[in-house]
């Protein structure tokens, strides 16, 4: 696998906001990570799930996906979103990959300390799923805006199972700027799309995408018989802080995490 892109590719990722970095986990390494994330799920795995921010697709008796927060939520493996993987040795060592690397000292620069935002688990259980109406990426509790996400397929994502949607080249903007959470309302969502080339990432299991975090997307439920399971890593500038004064986890620089002793 590579570990550098190409000024060519940089230019690509500048103009649409997007670029597909081809198939970054291999066959043995991809097997590693859906096992361990099997694991996590069904409450197998040596984490301390005090740290781990769970959501479950449909919590019982609602039909509706569950709350977000800290720790397991029962043995199943209809979870909706699972964060804090940066505090899971396997998930760790994938984020900090050179090709990482290189991303992020591009984006941020070459000497800048660059954290992690979110190591998140998504997933689309069979024939469920929650639909995700058009967005930009942004959160309303940071002094600043994360540029970048790496999002990796853990199994094969189709049209049918609800792959992510984008508008290429349409990151340049702020659609609705005054909503800090970059979620559109529909009238915004449906003249962005009217005459636009929408394009669906369907990708292989083991592929992955970069991202801009301002990109327009959007996916829908998953109509077929698998999931679809998906990691999504995003990157920031470590100056970042948020609203309650806290910083985030270094991925790269100085006092960066190390998978041996996470």
């Amino acid at each position: 696998m590579k570990e550098t892109l190409t000024d060519e590719q940089w230019r690509q990722y500048e103009a649409q906001g997007y670029l597909r970095l081809g198939k970054v986990l291999g066959d043995e390494e991809l097997a590693v990570i859906q096992r361990r994330m099997d694991d996590i799920m069904l409450g197998r795995a040596p984490l301390d799930y005090s740290r781990i921010a769970m959501q479950l697709d449909r919590e019982p008796g609602t039909g509706k996906p569950g709350p977000q927060t800290k720790g397991h939520k029962g043995a199943t493996l209809s979870y909706r979103k699972i964060q804090d993987l940066e505090y899971d040795p396997n998930f760790l060592a994938y984020m900090q990959k050179p090709l990482f690397r290189h991303i992020c000292a591009r984006v941020y620069g070459e000497a800048t300390p660059v954290a992690c935002y979110r190591a998140m688990f998504m997933n689309k259980p069979a024939r469920e799923g929650t639909p995700l109406i058009w967005h930009q990426d942004r959160w309303r509790n940071l002094d600043r805006d994360p540029l970048i996400t790496i999002w990796t397929a853990l199994d094969p994502a189709t049209i049918e199972n609800g792959c992510v949607q984008i508008v290429p080249g349409a990151h340049h903007t702020l659609i609705n700027p005054s909503n800090p959470s970059g979620f559109m309302e529909p009238e915004q969502a449906e003249e962005l799309t009217r005459d636009a080339e929408i394009v669906f990432l369907e990708m292989e299991a083991g592929e992955c995408v970069l991202l801009h975090n301002h990109l327009p997307h959007s996916s829908e439920v998953n109509n077929t018989d698998i999931p679809r399971r998906a990691f999504s890593a995003c990157y920031m500038d470590a100056a970042t802080v948020a609203a309650n004064g806290d910083r985030f986890n270094i991925m790269f620089g100085a006092g960066a995490m190390q998978p041996e002793v996470v």
